[in-house]
């Protein structure tokens, strides 16, 4: 399962078709879709189906704005190929049109059989980041159109919550890379909420109820759009007593969630995964996060589809997540290490960079990964590592020379994202992995650690203000030379680069 762009130009008679009702997110997908093939030579048709044609405010000036030609049609004469943007053909909320041939592109999970023609990446918060990546691999720049990137940015901003939910790297790069017109969105986003909305927003904040013990609200919507979610949310989380929040609503077909943070001790990101766990995903980021409990999946479960059930739910989710949950702090932190086994790393290429070959010392970066954006203050006395899955960390000069042994040998990314830096100050972008060189792990002082039967928080001694996760199985490591200096490993992860002694 499979697609380039290019497999699309072999075609003549196509069409491009979103799901009804469509959001920004299909608007902007069809539309920069639309825009490949004609630059290509091909004259598509963008349509969407359904009882009525695109109403929202924000949607038709956005519509009338970027000159999107998105037709709205009740019969269809069967084409040569049918790509489906945003949806998936035969899913209960797209028209079902007859065609010779079916393609799809999406983001959502798959839920029925696919095509040999799919891309579907059910990791990416919008269609519309599914659609950059693939004009990126066909080499164009959707740069190079204001309206693409005006589209493909705000497609990506109303899918995900106003960036709340943007967990994949590739989410970020479209929300931080593209060349957007300000007055357009600005125009668009001030035409979102409506009187019946902002009524929605004033009853859900009054029948908000507070955890005392852990300082959280949880508060019902009636069904509305997921941006009224984050509105919600927003306000909560201003309250006094509030350091967390949940709001969600239940919808015919599953719940939507949206989930708030101001304190480092909880990551919006992670608290969205685990009230979604099991029946669906949650992600975002540090301070704004969402998701989505598929309703099949909680019937599957046992769970009642009804309103107590389900406030039941979202309330034991919130309070197990505070209860189970462990915060250590690196540098504070005494464990007896003598009741602990003692390991070293095996010897297993890794890749190693030099930051300060392309970044002045002093400069604080964000070197950006599948796992997040990791923000380091550049010296000439570190390295960035590049670990065995792709993860990284940076490593004081020191130690790399007593834990690796630098190698003539070309070196080959092993992961899905490639990680990139980007200077914070200047705004310039790198690719990180040109720079890297390899090195054998191996040796070394070595670590004592533990296996977690328990949610863990880490707080690095070399990122003090944000927490690595570590889950039931993983590893709490502290380094043999230094034992104050307490990490998180992956249990996958240990269990490859890692030997006891």
């Amino acid at each position: 399962m499979s697609l380039h762009l290019k497999d699309l130009l072999g075609f003549s008679d196509i069409v491009i078709q979103c799901h009804d009702n469509p959001d920004a997110d299909a608007l902007a997908s069809g539309f920069a879709l639309k825009w490949y093939l004609e630059k290509n030579g091909k004259k598509p048709r963008f349509v969407y189906g359904g009882k009525f044609p695109v109403q929202k405010k924000n949607l038709v000036l956005m519509m009338e704005e970027l000159k999107i030609p998105a037709e709205f049609v009740t019969e269809l004469k069967k084409p040569e190929l049918l790509i489906t943007v945003d949806c998936q053909y035969g899913e209960s909320n797209v028209t079902k049109f007859e065609a010779e041939n079916i393609a799809i592109i999406d983001h959502h999970q798959v839920s029925g059989e696919i095509p040999e023609m799919s891309e579907i990446r059910s990791n990416y918060g919008s269609c519309s980041t599914v659609i950059c990546e693939m004009l990126k691999k066909e080499g164009i720049d959707y740069n190079k159109d204001e309206n693409i990137a005006t589209a493909l940015y705000y497609g990506l901003m109303t899918d995900t919550n106003g960036f709340a939910e943007v967990s994949h790297p590739a989410d970020r790069d479209l929300r931080d890379f593209a060349k957007y017109n300000v007055t357009n969105i600005i125009l668009f986003k001030n035409s979102n909420l409506s009187r019946e909305e902002l009524k929605i927003a004033g009853d859900a904040l009054n029948s908000a109820k507070y955890n005392d013990k852990y300082l959280f609200s949880i508060v019902e919507a009636q069904p509305c759009d997921p941006n009224i979610l984050g509105v919600i949310s927003d306000m909560l989380l201003e309250v006094d007593s509030v350091e967390t929040c949940l709001v969600y609503s239940i919808l015919p077909f599953g719940v939507k969630i949206s989930v708030r943070s101001c304190v480092k001790e909880v990551k919006a990101s992670e608290l969205a995964g685990v009230i979604a766990e099991g029946f669906g995903g949650g992600g975002g980021h540090i301070v704004k996060a969402g998701g989505f409990l598929k309703k099949d999946l909680i019937e599957k479960a046992g769970i009642p589809y009804e309103t107590d059930a389900l406030n039941k739910l979202m309330q034991e989710r919130m309070i197990n997540y505070f209860d189970t949950s462990e915060i250590i702090i690196a540098g504070e932190y005494v464990e007896d290490v003598s009741k602990l086994n003692r390991y070293i790393k095996k010897e297993v290429p890794v890749g190693y960079v030099d930051v300060s070959k392309f970044t002045e010392p002093g400069n604080k970066i964000s070197i950006r990964t599948l796992e997040g954006d990791v923000d380091v203050m550049v010296t000439d006395d570190f390295y960035v590592i590049i670990n065995i899955e792709g993860e990284i960390y940076p490593c004081k000069k020191e130690k790399f020379n007593r834990s690796y042994t630098k190698v003539e040998k070309e070196y080959e990314f092993p992961g899905e994202y490639p990680p990139t830096v980007v200077d914070i100050e200047s705004g310039k972008r790198y690719e990180i992995v040109p720079y890297a060189k390899t090195a054998i792990a191996g040796g070394g002082d070595g670590i004592y650690a533990r296996q977690l039967d328990h949610r863990v928080k880490v707080f690095t001694s070399w990122d003090p203000d944000k927490y690595y996760l570590g889950l039931p199985g993983d590893y709490l490591a502290f380094r043999q030379d230094d034992p104050m200096d307490v990490y998180i490993i992956n249990q996958n992860i240990f269990k490859e680069s890692y030997k006891q002694v």
